[in-house]
């Protein structure tokens, strides 16, 4: 088993959490985990992105050249990782914030939701990274969706606990509402 994927987007969208949050979810499954964060100055409203590597072999290197995965959260982010996806890749867009002229690569198939949206009608911004990790489950099937409810648990600090349910429904929106665009 083999996966990696570049997570980005721009500071304050929950970027290296939700890499975070999947490695946890790895690290619960037995499996091997790299997770290398890269992040501009801005605390928010920067950019910020992450490399997620999970394999059930030991890892050689957490860099990725060209992604297997992508989870895109807006439209500078696409522009710099559109062109480095493998062929054959499968991308997970947030078409609340990049529009679907803009899916240029034909060889990359291409998932959209509106996870900002999504997460707004939810009551809270903060989570459309749960919303696009829900949709990147469902392209990858890395983890069954009820899995990874449950793994949320141990991936969520504990302080965080009371926003367990509310993060389950984003992952579940997330996972029922990704379509390819």
């Amino acid at each position: 088993m083999y996966f990696d994927c570049i997570m980005a987007g721009h500071g304050g969208q929950g970027i290296l959490s939700a890499g975070m949050i999947l490695a946890h979810m790895a690290v619960h499954s037995d499996l091997h985990v790299t997770w290398f964060p890269s992040y501009g100055a801005e605390q928010r409203g920067g950019t910020a992105n992450c490399a997620v590597v999970i394999s059930s072999e030991e890892i050689g290197s957490p860099i990725i050249s060209n992604p297997l995965y992508g989870l895109i959260m807006n439209y500078p982010s696409l522009v710099k990782f559109q062109p480095k996806f493998k062929k054959n890749a499968k991308a997970v867009v947030d078409l609340s914030l990049v529009s679907e002229e803009y899916l240029t690569r034909e060889d990359v198939t291409f998932y959209g939701i509106n996870a900002t949206k999504t997460a707004n009608e939810l009551g809270s911004p903060k989570i459309s990274n749960m919303v696009m990790i829900g949709g990147l489950l469902k392209v990858s099937k890395l983890f069954d969706i009820d899995v990874a409810k449950d793994m949320l648990k141990s991936a969520l600090s504990k302080r965080h606990h009371y926003l367990l349910p509310l993060n389950r429904e984003a992952l579940q929106k997330g996972f029922d509402g990704i379509k390819e665009v």
